[in-house]
């Protein structure tokens, strides 16, 4: 009888302390999935980045060629969010001194103020390499230099573009990338270059437009870039591969 009442004894303490040690546990659980679970991807403000080469060294603005067809392309704001450095010339090679202008975003009428080219003759500009489209990146998203390439389109040529081969969106980055033809309602978002005329560098610090293709926000959606330089690639001729 002692056996019995002892074993029932020994039980209900046994049931007590796993009761316990549960609840104990499923408490710990939840402080360790809020502790261990990732923090959103992203940061609160644009920073400012210096251009540099797969080797660190900073990008003069005097080493870009005007109207290169090949790609050159950097990140920014954060990683995977790839953008195109172009510098935009005439059709005789000659550089083009890029203003500040009104563009329109067609899906909404809204408007907003496109940032001026920047180097010493104010034709270096730089936008999202990702088509506001549907997201189309390059070698099916590229710059036809004027003069050097074009793209013809229900029966009308146009060069000095961006065009997307995907489904035939067209920006004019002459003019804040605004959107030449469809099916694309947005421009393309432009990136604020700041240069140095002391030491001809050049240093990203801002974005302007329509949020980037597939983010939540520009300042959301993949990691930060380390440091305080981003790197320009040149991901080659999409014309001669």
């Amino acid at each position: 009888m002692n056996q019995g009442v002892d074993e029932g004894r020994r039980n209900f303490l046994k049931a007590l302390v796993t009761a316990s040690v549960i609840a104990g546990a499923g408490l710990s659980l939840g402080v360790v999935v809020r502790a261990l679970a990732p923090p959103p991807l992203g940061i609160s403000s644009f920073p400012t980045l210096q251009i540099v080469d797969s080797s660190g060294n900073p990008v003069k603005a005097s080493s870009l060629s005007v109207n290169n067809p090949s790609a050159l392309q950097f990140n920014y704001p954060l990683q995977n969010t790839p953008n195109f450095l172009l510098n935009i010339g005439d059709s005789s090679g000659n550089p083009i001194q890029i203003p500040s202008v009104e563009v329109t975003i067609p899906a909404t009428g809204q408007t907003y103020m496109s940032y001026p080219g920047v180097g010493k003759n104010g034709s270096i500009v730089a936008y999202s390499a990702i088509c506001q489209h549907l997201g189309c990146i390059f070698p099916e998203l590229r710059f036809y230099p004027a003069g050097v390439e074009s793209i013809t389109l229900v029966g009308k040529t146009y060069t000095g573009v961006i065009h997307c081969l995907c489904h035939g969106s067209t920006y004019d980055p002459s003019k804040g990338a605004a959107v030449l033809t469809g099916p694309t309602t947005h421009p393309l978002p432009m990136l604020k270059l700041v240069w140095d005329s002391t030491t001809d560098e050049l240093y990203v610090s801002n974005m302007v437009g329509p949020t980037i293709y597939g983010r939540p926000s520009d300042l959301t959606g993949e990691s930060p870039i380390p440091g305080n330089t981003t790197v320009l690639t040149n991901l080659g001729n999409p014309f001669t591969s």
